[in-house]
């Protein structure tokens, strides 16, 4: 029986990789391709599944797509979840490719060893993700990753310098990311000195997940043999890793409320308060000055964007120019006491993850920039407060 080719699309925590999934699905659709999808968010809140579910290749056949959330796919409880999707994927389609976009905080080297003896898929493409912008900020333009690396290794850490390093190490290809951010000979620069930790891997610069899918089945088998050596060399370091539900100094926090953000503040708290130990924050979110906009926070080391991903459907009630037919309001009206909330279905829901010492920090200062008590009654008397946001919003494309 001919294997049905895997890709694993891996990454640090921010690197674009829900962006290349979502543009190969987007791709997949028009090309009349069945691909199966499986997703890893080690947040129990699997924003990276909600926004891969909400593409039309994906609600068009739902069974196509399986999200495994609250786990690191490359541990235990990851790799026993993984097996289970791959088994439903494989009764329930005929798929010409699987691609698994694991969490940013996943080491590749347990999913790689699963696949190495699978007997009914086969591992082509290990794709590592990098966000040049974060390579050029936080390690000199990638000349002081290795160094850093080093430094751990001679002092027995453990933390986010290793997971990338070896992340680099196991890939097969390395997808440079946000080169549009910088200035050519840059890009060249960071990818020069990346290379050298990984001169078996073939390069390339994509810019907005513009990879073509075609490509991907152009990649022959995994080469095992490459890896080999890395495999005895770190086995006794994952061994003593895989039980641990958040390695490299990792911290998770979720911040769950139905108030809006005050814009103001939100702005102040993001300038003075993030930097690059919050490695990855993410979620649905809205703001008191925007209130029938559903908004994506998406942020990355030291930059962050708001896109524009719907309205709110408490929102489209309250339009009396929402063009919608009574039996449409009506079923709009029945999921919204389904909702429970005090604003319909407005909420906040925020996944951030970063250096354990400082994710505690920051989630409490966005905690501070919901709106008061007082606030809100002033609000909903009509009181208006400041938006410093840029007013065009990205919409994310399908």
């Amino acid at each position: 029986m001919k294997k049905v080719p895997v890709v694993i699309i891996n990454g640090f925590l921010g690197s674009g990789k829900t962006t290349l999934l979502r543009s190969l699905l987007s791709q997949s659709k028009r090309k009349n391709l069945s691909v199966c999808t499986i997703v890893n968010d080690m947040s129990q809140l699997d924003i990276d599944g909600e926004l891969v579910s909400s593409t039309s290749a994906v609600e068009e056949n739902e069974k196509m797509f399986e999200s495994i959330s609250s786990c690191v796919l490359s541990s235990k409880v990851g790799i026993k979840k993984l097996n289970h999707s791959i088994i439903t994927l494989l009764n329930n389609n005929k798929p010409d490719i699987i691609i698994i976009e694991t969490s940013g905080s996943c080491h590749p080297m347990p999913l790689i060893k699963y696949f190495k003896n699978h007997n009914k898929i086969k591992l082509t493409g290990v794709l590592v993700l990098i966000d040049s912008l974060m390579i050029a900020n936080d390690f000199d333009y990638g000349k002081s990753l290795i160094p850093k690396m080093q430094e751990n290794m001679i002092k027995g850490i453990r933390d986010s310098i290793n997971l990338l390093a070896e992340q680099i190490l196991f890939c097969s290809h390395l997808i440079v990311t946000k080169a549009d951010k910088l200035q050519s000979q840059q890009t060249e620069y960071i990818i020069n000195e990346i290379k050298k930790i990984n001169p078996f891997a073939s390069i390339h610069s994509i810019v907005f997940g513009k990879l073509s899918i075609d490509s991907l089945f152009k990649i022959k088998e995994y080469d095992y043999f490459v890896v080999e050596k890395l495999f005895k060399e770190l086995q006794p370091i994952l061994i003593s890793e895989e039980n641990t539900e958040r390695p490299y100094n990792l911290a998770t926090e979720i911040i769950k409320d139905d108030r809006p953000f005050h814009p103001q503040r939100l702005w102040d708290v993001c300038h003075k308060f993030l930097d690059k130990r919050i490695y990855r924050s993410k979620g649905f979110f809205w703001l008191a000055s925007r209130h029938s906009e559903s908004l994506l926070w998406n942020q990355a080391a030291g930059s962050i964007n708001l896109e524009l991903i719907g309205t709110w459907r408490a929102a489209i009630i309250n339009d009396k120019n929402n063009g919608l037919l009574k039996e449409e309001l009506k079923l709009i009206e029945n999921k919204l006491v389904k909702e429970g909330g005090r604003f319909g279905d407005r909420c906040c829901d925020l996944t951030i993850i970063g250096h354990k010492n400082h994710v505690v920090q920051f989630s409490d200062k966005l905690k501070s920039c919901f709106l008061t008590k007082e606030e809100i009654t002033n609000w909903q008397n009509g009181a208006k407060f400041k938006d410093p946001w840029p007013q065009k919003i990205l919409r994310i494309k399908n």
